[in-house]
Formats: C-alpha cells, sequence, structure tokens
C-alpha cells in the first residue's frame, strides 16, 4: 500500500505545481514537452545506474499474454516495455491533447470528471482480461472511491456544459494511457520498470517536441522549470503505481489511485492556497479516506 500512497502524492503533486504557475500565462505544450524530457533524462539515469539482466527462458508470446501462463523472458521483458512504452507515450499525449480541447469546449469541471472517470477502462480491464475480482469489502471500498470522484468533480447540470466527442476521447485516451502501466507489469519480470518507463516518456516527448515545433510558438525559461517541475513526480507516479501493481489488483489499484489524487488535490488547495471546501467536498474526501482503509483491511 505504500507504493499507491507515494504514486498518490506524486500525481496530486502535478496538480499543485500547475496552481502555483497559475497566472503566468505558460505555453501548455511547451509545459507538456519539457515535462516530458525531464521525466525521459532521469529515467534514462535510473536504467544506467540499474540496468536490467538479459537472458532467455520464460514463455512465448502465446503462453504468456494469450494464456497468460507464465512471464516473458528478460529478453522478452525488454522487448516487451519498449513496445508498450510506445504505444503508452501515445496516448499520454492524446490525453493531454484531448484536456486542453475539452477545458475549452466543455469547461475544466465536467473534463476533470471525464479524465479521472477513465480509470474505468482499466479497472475494468482488469476485471474481464486478468479475472482480479476484489473481495467484499474492496468492492464498497471500490464504489466509495468512484462516488468520491464524481462528487469532487460533479459537473452535470450545470449551464452550457455537454458530453462532446472531445471528452468521449479524454475518457478513452486516459484511461488506456493508465492501462498501459498495467499491461506492462502483469507479464514482465521485476527489474524492467525502468526500460519502460524511459520508452513512455521519450516516445511521448517526440511527438510533443515536433508538434511543438510545427505550432512555431516561443517558450520561456520559466516553461522549462516548470516542465522540469513537473516532470519528477509525473515519472515518479507511474513508477510507483507500476510497484503498487505487483501486490495490488488493478481493479482495486486504478480507482483508489484515481480518487486518492484528486481529494489529495481538494486538500492541498484548501491548506495551501486557502480554497473553501463545500461540505460535499468534505464528506467525498472522508470517503476516499475510508476506501483507502477498507481496501487496505481486505
Amino acid at each position: 500500500m505504500i507504493y499507491l500512497i507515494l504514486a498518490i502524492l506524486c500525481s496530486s503533486s502535478i496538480a499543485m505545481i500547475f496552481k502555483i504557475s497559475e497566472g503566468q500565462n505558460l505555453n501548455r505544450l511547451a509545459v507538456t514537452s519539457f515535462n516530458y524530457l525531464c521525466a525521459s533524462l532521469v529515467a534514462l539515469f535510473m536504467l544506467l545506474v540499474d540496468f536490467p539482466e538479459l537472458g532467455v527462458g520464460g514463455g512465448s508470446f502465446e503462453s504468456v499474454v494469450l494464456k497468460n501462463e507464465t512471464l516473458f523472458s528478460l529478453n522478452s521483458s525488454v522487448f516487451w516495455g519498449i513496445s508498450v512504452g510506445v504505444f503508452a507515450g501515445v496516448f499520454f499525449f492524446l490525453s493531454f491533447l484531448f484536456y486542453q480541447k475539452s477545458v475549452r469546449e466543455s469547461g475544466m469541471s465536467l473534463s476533470g470528471a471525464f479524465g479521472k472517470l477513465g480509470i474505468l477502462i482499466p479497472m475494468l480491464f482488469s476485471l474481464v482480461i486478468w479475472r482480479e475480482y476484489p473481495r467484499i469489502l474492496q468492492w464498497t471500498g471500490i464504489a466509495m472511491a468512484l462516488l468520491s470522484i464524481l462528487l469532487l468533480n460533479w459537473p452535470f447540470g450545470r449551464s452550457g456544459n455537454g458530453v462532446k466527442v472531445s471528452l468521449i476521447l479524454l475518457f478513452v485516451s486516459g484511461g488506456l494511457a493508465e492501462f498501459t502501466n498495467k499491461l506492462f507489469q502483469n507479464y514482465t519480470v521485476p527489474g524492467c520498470k525502468n526500460v519502460f518507463l524511459l520508452s513512455v516518456f521519450s516516445s511521448a516527448f517526440l511527438i510533443s517536441f515536433l508538434v511543438l515545433s510545427k505550432s512555431r510558438t516561443q517558450f520561456k525559461k520559466r516553461e522549462v522549470l516548470t516542465g522540469f517541475l513537473v516532470g519528477l513526480p509525473n515519472l515518479f507516479s507511474s513508477f510507483f503505481l507500476i510497484a503498487a501493481l505487483e501486490s495490488i489488483k488493478g481493479s482495486v489499484a486504478f480507482p483508489v489511485y484515481s480518487a486518492g489524487s484528486v481529494a489529495l488535490i481538494s486538500f492541498g488547495g484548501f491548506v495551501v492556497f486557502g480554497e473553501k471546501l463545500r461540505r460535499l467536498e468534505v464528506f467525498a474526501l472522508a470517503m476516499v479516506l475510508l476506501s483507502l482503509i477498507m481496501v487496505n483491511l481486505s
């Protein structure tokens, strides 16, 4: 559970950094590019310090992925990490684009709700593909976590908002980006996380940098600095989430991770920035804490 808590802390700190940088009129595409660059450089350093062992053995693609009978060999685990990482990098970047678009079209509240509820995708895949069924008490904790996300981001019924295509694409791309963490972890031997993370963030950086170059927009030192500040927690949120998935079922870890991040962001806004919490938000924060306890006791 400690890895899941660390992942939540890293994830929520990203939003806190963006909150601090509000009002600086930052080029968000530049911030995103340098965020991925920082994460790539740190992942490369981690890989060089702790390079995975190589070797043959393990199962074939059919026995590992299709039949889920064993794990890949050391060599195949590295190849799997690189392949899934490139796939993940694409969805990491797409989720950013669709989030920006949905904020313009539907507002931050509705975009935040659909973005966070994207964890339903890896949660359902964990249930259907790997049959990671939670216990009764865990089911209760999961339901409370999902409900708390809605309560903390309740967007429905507000004038001028509606479910647009960009929101659906945000839901899908964000959910698939999170799902790749589980897709990598479930089939590989321990020690290959840094290969996967380097592949994820370097591919996301290449895509975002190409888009940034094509846009021909100027960026300043503050965008570089903010991007690097975001890059560290962005990298380690995935690092710790993968570590958590090694001991916690994906159907349990994903909703708790998402709800915990939302709750901590709201609490941080209250403590650091003096933002007032509504009764509904206080109730939702209490639900998150209870869900964490239920999941941990099961």
